[in-house]
Order: structure tokens, then C-alpha cells, then sequence
């Protein structure tokens, strides 16, 4: 989940860095029961003819989490891939523009996830979950959990567009692919950020 995206730095140094080693840590604890469950569930069924009968639910549930912990991970080091044809090409003031633009339309687009997971979380806090008999709200809560770290990340990304705490570089916060970050990180020279 985490690292640097492939060929930017490390823009998440001091502030994002322990949150991404935490969500890097539970994401790997996520695949290690996923893995464990669906193999075993799968050699018993096979060798046994018997299985884990909460296994596929919990599984489900632990891949919903994944995802959407990775999504913070990948907010905070910019790793989420986009476009960059247009913003590489403006001056350093429209790019700063056009990223507080972009900063401000992903914060409302969070804002209506966090309050459509915290409503579906409250509505399904007494249902149960068919096989494990958990709160459903627990699968809703992964949802509020991922409004409240990306908000919380996208306002610090926010503030530092704000006050000019920003390299150039910094100014266009996606990739366009992952094979030109490879090639951006490959090439030599100081300056990667030049329009292509």
C-alpha cells in the first residue's frame, strides 16, 4: 500500500508517514487472515469435505477494509493514478489554483461518502450479518473510516496548498501511468516534473 508512489518522492514525510506505516500494517494483517481463511476454508473442503463456514463473509469484510485503508495509503503518498496533461503544462500559480480546485471537489466528494457510510453504518448497527451473526455496521464503519482519514488528509493537503508549503512538483498530485513513473525514476536529472 504504501512507499512512495513510483517515481515521486517521499511528499508524505513527517505527518502522513506513521499513518501509512499503521495502514500498512493492518492492510498486510487484513491479507494474512484473507489468505488463511480462504486456503484453509478451500483444503478442507477439498480434503475433508468440510469448511469454515464464516470464512467467505469475513473475507468479504476484510477485503472491504483493505480497499478502502489503501485508499487513505494512497492519498497520502499521491499514488492514486490520474491525469497530469493539462496541470503539467500551467504556471506554477494556475497549478496551485487548479490543485486547491481539485482538493476542495475531492473534500465535498468525501464529505457526502463519510455522511452516506455514518447514515448506512447507524441503520445496520442492529442488523445481523447472516453467518457470523456480527453488526453489519461494522462492514458501514470501513466507509466512515475512510471519510474520516481522507478528509483529515485531504485538509492537511489543503492547508499546505493554501500557505505555499509546496514544491512544484508537489503542485500535480497524481501519475499519469504507472509505466511513466517507472520511466520518470529511470530517467537521470534533477528536475522529472518537466511537461512532457
Amino acid at each position: 500500500m504504501s512507499g512512495a508512489a513510483p517515481g515521486r518522492p517521499a511528499v508524505a514525510a513527517a505527518p502522513g508517514r506513521p499513518l501509512c506505516r499503521a495502514l500498512d500494517l493492518l492492510g498486510a494483517a487484513c491479507l494474512v487472515v484473507m489468505v488463511v481463511l480462504v486456503f484453509g476454508n478451500v483444503v478442507l473442503r477439498y480434503a475433508f469435505n468440510a469448511g469454515i463456514t464464516i470464512s467467505e463473509e469475513l473475507a468479504r469484510w476484510l477485503f472491504v477494509w483493505l480497499t478502502f485503508l489503501g485508499a487513505v495509503a494512497a492519498l497520502v503518498e499521491h499514488g492514486h493514478l490520474g491525469t497530469d496533461l493539462l496541470v503539467s503544462r500551467l504556471g506554477r500559480r494556475a497549478r496551485r489554483v487548479v490543485l486547491v480546485i481539485a482538493q476542495l471537489a475531492m473534500l465535498g466528494a468525501t464529505a457526502l461518502l463519510l455522511q452516506g457510510a455514518w447514515l448506512q453504518m447507524l441503520i445496520n448497527w442492529d442488523v445481523q450479518a447472516p453467518v457470523s451473526g456480527l453488526s453489519m455496521g461494522i462492514f458501514y464503519a470501513s466507509g466512515v473510516a475512510f471519510g474520516i482519514g481522507a478528509g483529515a488528509v485531504l485538509l492537511g493537503q489543503l492547508w499546505r496548498s493554501l500557505t505555499g508549503r509546496l514544491s512544484d512538483q508537489d503542485l500535480v498530485m497524481v501519475q499519469e501511468s504507472e509505466e511513466l513513473a517507472q520511466l520518470a525514476r529511470l530517467q537521470p536529472g534533477p528536475d522529472r516534473s518537466a511537461p512532457r
